[in-house]
Parts: C-alpha cells; sequence; structure tokens
C-alpha cells in the first residue's frame, strides 16, 4: 500500500474529527451534547469504513477524494462559502443547545439520523458507480461520460446526496436554526453545478448529448 497516501488520508481524518468536535462542543460548553456524539459517529464511522476499502480496492479514488484543491476561480469562492456555512451551522447546534433555545425533539434526531445513513449509502453507490469522482472540479484524462445507475436517473447524484446530508446534520443535532442556515447551502450547489457543467461540456465527449438523455440535474422530475 502506498504509506505516504495513508499517511495523508489518517492526518486528514484525524483533523476533521478535532475541528468538527471543537466546533459542536466548545459553542455547547459541555462534552453532554449527545447529538453531537451522534453526527460524529455517524459521520466518522463510515468515513473511516469507506476510507480504508478505497485504500485497498482503488487508492487512486481516495486519492482524488484527498485533493479538495479547486481549479477554477468560481469554484474557490463557492468553497469558501460553503465553509462558512457549515462553521455557522455547527457552531449555531452547539450553542442552541446550550441556552435551550428551541432544540428538537428526540424523534425527530433519530429519524434524520437514519436519512443521514441512506444518504451515505446512496453516495457509496455514486463513488461505486463513477472512478472518476474527485473533490474538485475539473475533466480527468480518459474520462467517460457515466450515464447508468444513478447517473440515469439525475447527471449529479453526488450532489444530491451530499445535499441531503448536510441538510440532516443540523436536525441530527436538534438546531432548527441551524437548519435554516444551511438551507443557504442550495443556491451555493446551484451555482457550483452550473460552473462545473459548463467545463464538462467544454471538455468531456459526449455529455452535451447526455444532457439530453438525462435531464434532471440533481432533483429527479423537478431540476
Amino acid at each position: 500500500m502506498d504509506r505516504d497516501l495513508q499517511i495523508r488520508a489518517l492526518t486528514k481524518f484525524i483533523v476533521g474529527v478535532i475541528i468538527l468536535g471543537a466546533l459542536l462542543f466548545l459553542p455547547a460548553g459541555s462534552f453532554h451534547y449527545w447529538q453531537g456524539w451522534l453526527l460524529m459517529a455517524i459521520l466518522f464511522v463510515p468515513m473511516a469504513v469507506a476510507g480504508v476499502v478505497m485504500m485497498v480496492k482503488n487508492p487512486e479514488l481516495l486519492r482524488k477524494r484527498l485533493n479538495a484543491k479547486e481549479k477554477e476561480a468560481e469554484q474557490k469562492t463557492v468553497v469558501a462559502v460553503s465553509g462558512l456555512l457549515f462553521v455557522a451551522a455547527f457552531v449555531i447546534a452547539g450553542l442552541n443547545w446550550r441556552y435551550d433555545w428551541c432544540v428538537l425533539p428526540d424523534w425527530v434526531v433519530w429519524v434524520t439520523a437514519g436519512l443521514f445513513i441512506a444518504s451515505y449509502l446512496m453516495y457509496a453507490e455514486v463513488m461505486r458507480e463513477n472512478t472518476y469522482l474527485s473533490r474538485t472540479v475539473e475533466v480527468q484524462d480518459n474520462q467517460k461520460v457515466i450515464d447508468t445507475g444513478l447517473y440515469g436517473i439525475v447527471r449529479h447524484p453526488m450532489y444530491m446526496a451530499t445535499t441531503l446530508l448536510f441538510l440532516a446534520m443540523p436536525l441530527v443535532l436538534g438546531s432548527p436554526i441551524s437548519f435554516l442556515v444551511m438551507l443557504g447551502y442550495l443556491p451555493v450547489i446551484a451555482k457550483r453545478i452550473g460552473n462545473e457543467e459548463a467545463v464538462l461540456e467544454e471538455g468531456l465527449e459526449g455529455y452535451k448529448d447526455y444532457k439530453k438523455r438525462v435531464r434532471c440535474k440533481m432533483i429527479p422530475f423537478l431540476w
């Protein structure tokens, strides 16, 4: 196995755990914020499993997923705005729990945790179908149009899965205020998709025909 890739993946994983923990538990003022622990469990345990699977079966895909440096200037803005939304949503969730502003009932937390896991499974299926997936907007060498499975329903099933994940997060944390903040992600992802499609149309052979066959971008029958 690629030792450098292992170290890089493990480092990013540990840093992610520390940062999210700080964003949740420092504002909450307590480690008794159980919704925060729930989110970290359903987020990082599947992530660790997926990382190990990719490391063994498809290290190149893992390498692509670890590369978050955007080449497109427009996408750099999208990433920055998304990051600010996440920080605000997590901090507000912790404060919401700490001061008991408007905490959702436990059953809502557990139902949305189930939705989160289902969305994670959808995300895993997308990665299985499309080995060209990367975290940046680009056209890769020898890349081909994928039009089977979920890609035969919408053109961007990865974004469909991640949007469901992101909107479920604040509800798992029990914070409707954070959910309202995360709704700001919708225009952000719409902008990202618009720019990505322009890049794919210009650089990926067959993508224009694929757009004609699969009309919906992210939401089946709607958009």
